[in-house]
C-alpha cells in the first residue's frame, strides 16, 4: 500500500452507481453519482490517479462490471454481500453503502467472490442454462403430479410423464377444466425437455474443448455432464488451496459451535469438557455444487466399484448410512480437486487417506 493508493467503493444499481473514493488514510477524497453505463464508468476511472482498488457487491451486473474494470485498475474485488454484516447496521443509503464498501476494502475486511478464467465463460453460461432448464423441468413435473394428487389419484413413479401413457392418465381426470390444465402442463414439459436436450448437447460439445473435462469424466459417478458442470462452476481448481476450502464452498463442511471453552480450576485455566455442538452442514455455499457431489455420492454408493467398496467399509464400521454418504461425497470432492490440480488420471489408490 502506498500513499497514492485509492480505495473505491461502488454501490451498483440498474440505473445508477454511487461511488466513494478513500485515500490510504481512510479519508473521503471524492464522491460521485453516475449512470450505469460503460463509458461513464471508464470516464470516472480514467480521471483518477495512483493505484486504484475497486470493490462492489456480487449481483446481476457483477460479471459485466468486473470485465469492464479489470484492465483499467490495479485490483478489483467482487465481495459477498451476505458477509458484509456491517453494511446492514445503522442508516442505509446508496451514498453510505459506497462509503462503507470503500472503508471495508481499505481495511481488507471483504470476502471476495471468484471472477476470472475468461476461457471458460462460454462453458459457464451453458452450465447455467442447463441447470436452470433442468430445474424448470423438475418444477413442471411436480406441478403435473400435484394435479393428480389434488384429486386423490395415485401417481407414484415416472409413468405419469410418459407420452405413451398420457391419454390414459388424462382420462382419470373427470373435471374438464382440470384436465385442460394438465394438458397445458404436459405441453410445457415437452417443450422444456426439448430445450434441456439441446442445452445438454451444446454443453457437452463445449466441455470437450477443455483438457480437464476428459480427466474428470474418468472419476466414477462423475460422468460427462457432472464433469462439465464442475468446470463451469469451479472454473479452476487453484481457487482452493486445500480440500477443506472446496468442502466449504460445496456445502460439505460441518459447522460446530462452542462457548466458554475454558474454566478456572484451582487458579488455573483448563479446557472445559463440554461437548461441541454440531450445527450441521454449512448453508452459505454453492447449492448446485452441493447437489452435484451429493448426487454423485448417492450413485457411487449403489453401483459396484471402488466408491461402493469405500462406502460399504464405512457402514461396516458402524457409521450411519447418511454420514457414510457425506464422507463419500467429501472423498469425491477431494479426488476431483486432486485429479484436476495435478493433471493425473483417476486411481483407486486415491481413496486411501494418505493420498486424498
Amino acid at each position: 500500500m502506498t500513499s497514492s493508493t485509492k480505495y473505491i467503493g461502488m454501490d451498483v444499481h440498474k440505473e445508477s452507481i454511487s461511488i466513494a473514493v478513500r485515500n490510504a488514510a481512510g479519508k473521503i477524497v471524492m464522491e460521485s453519482l453516475i449512470e450505469t453505463k460503460a463509458n461513464m464508468i471508464l470516464q470516472f476511472i480514467d480521471g483518477l490517479r495512483g493505484d486504484l482498488h475497486v470493490t462492489f457487491e456480487e449481483g446481476t451486473s457483477a460479471a459485466w462490471l468486473y470485465d469492464l474494470l479489470k484492465p483499467h485498475v490495479t485490483k478489483v474485488v467482487v465481495c459477498d454481500p451476505r458477509k458484509n454484516k456491517s453494511m446492514r447496521e445503522g442508516n442505509q443509503s446508496d451514498k453510505i453503502d459506497a462509503r462503507r464498501l470503500a472503508e471495508l476494502l481499505r481495511l481488507n475486511h471483504l470476502t471476495s467472490v471468484y471472477h476470472g478464467e475468461h476461457g471458460l465463460r462460454t462453458l459457464k453460461e451453458l452450465v447455467r442454462t442447463y441447470l436452470t432448464v433442468t430445474k424448470d423441468v423438475a418444477r413442471v413435473m411436480a406441478r403435473v403430479k400435484a394435479i393428480y394428487r389434488s384429486w386423490a389419484i395415485p401417481c407414484s413413479g415416472k409413468q405419469v410423464y410418459a407420452r405413451c401413457h398420457r391419454a390414459e392418465w388424462l382420462g382419470k381426470i373427470t373435471e374438464p377444466g382440470v384436465r385442460r390444465r394438465a394438458e397445458f402442463y404436459y405441453l410445457q414439459l415437452d417443450a422444456l425437455r426439448v430445450l434441456r436436450r439441446d442445452a445438454r448437447r451444446e454443453l457437452l460439445a463445449e466441455s470437450k474443448k477443455h483438457k480437464a473435462w476428459k480427466r474428470l469424466c474418468q472419476i466414477p459417478a462423475i460422468g460427462p455432464i457432472r464433469a462439465a458442470v464442475l468446470l463451469g462452476i469451479l472454473q479452476t481448481p487453484h481457487r482452493f488451496r486445500t480440500k477443506r476450502q472446496l468442502w466449504n464452498y460445496g456445502g460439505l463442511a460441518i459447522e460446530m459451535h462452542s462457548s466458554a471453552d475454558y474454566r478456572n480450576v484451582d487458579g488455573e485455566l483448563q479446557r472445559s469438557r463440554k461437548n461441541v455442538l454440531v450445527r450441521g452442514l454449512n448453508r452459505n455455499c454453492n447449492h448446485d455444487l452441493k447437489n452435484l457431489f451429493k448426487g454423485a455420492a448417492a450413485v457411487a454408493s449403489s453401483k459396484p466399484g471402488p466408491f461402493e467398496k469405500f462406502y460399504a467399509a464405512l457402514v461396516a464400521k458402524g457409521m450411519k448410512p447418511e454420514m457414510a454418504r457425506l464422507t463419500l461425497a467429501r472423498k469425491i470432492a477431494t479426488i476431483v480437486l486432486l485429479v484436476w490440480k495435478k493433471g493425473v488420471c483417476f486411481d483407486a489408490q486415491h481413496l486411501k487417506p494418505q493420498t486424498a
